[in-house]
């Protein structure tokens, strides 16, 4: 029987190797750029809101497998949350993969945690949390700055 840790492999792999979202679109409401210079991962999260959902949520970027499957795990996740929602699986996942205490999350976020599953693994590897990490706080600075575009960089 597959080990959890393969089956967590296999699943950031997949999303590394063939990530979805991974597009522009087209007049987004709002964007960010996220760099970090450690290791050289770049991102750029688009996002189409409606009112405070989601309509759509896509990336663009390089960087290693963890920050790829990371921002392709995120934007499945997101289409459709509200910016609370969002705010949540943001602040619930950044304790996870940093070994902090997760803020209690609504039990209709519980599937969408467990879907981020695969990525805490990283928190054994400290300088792979950042890469983990690198598109939600793109995320985070997207909706902070609205159409005129943010760039982050974590160090």
């Amino acid at each position: 029987m597959m080990d959890l840790r393969e089956l967590y492999q296999d699943i950031i792999l997949d999303h590394s190797r063939h990530p979805r979202n991974a597009r522009a679109i087209a007049q987004p409401s709002h964007f960010a750029h996220g760099h970090n210079p450690l290791c050289g991962d770049r991102v750029t999260i688009y996002l189409a809101l409606e009112g405070d959902r989601i309509a759509d949520v896509s990336f663009e970027g390089r960087g290693c497998a963890i920050s790829t499957a990371s921002a392709s795990l995120m934007t499945e996740i997101l289409k459709g949350k509200s910016i609370a929602e969002a705010e949540t699986l943001f602040r619930s996942f950044h304790a996870k993969v940093t070994g902090g205490e997760a803020p209690a999350a609504p039990e209709s976020l519980e599937d969408d945690l467990d879907r981020l599953e695969p990525l805490t693994g990283v928190k054994a590897f400290p300088v792979r949390v950042k890469c983990a990490t690198l598109p939600w706080h793109a995320l985070e600075a997207a909706l902070k700055s609205g159409a005129l575009g943010a760039t982050v960089k974590t160090e």
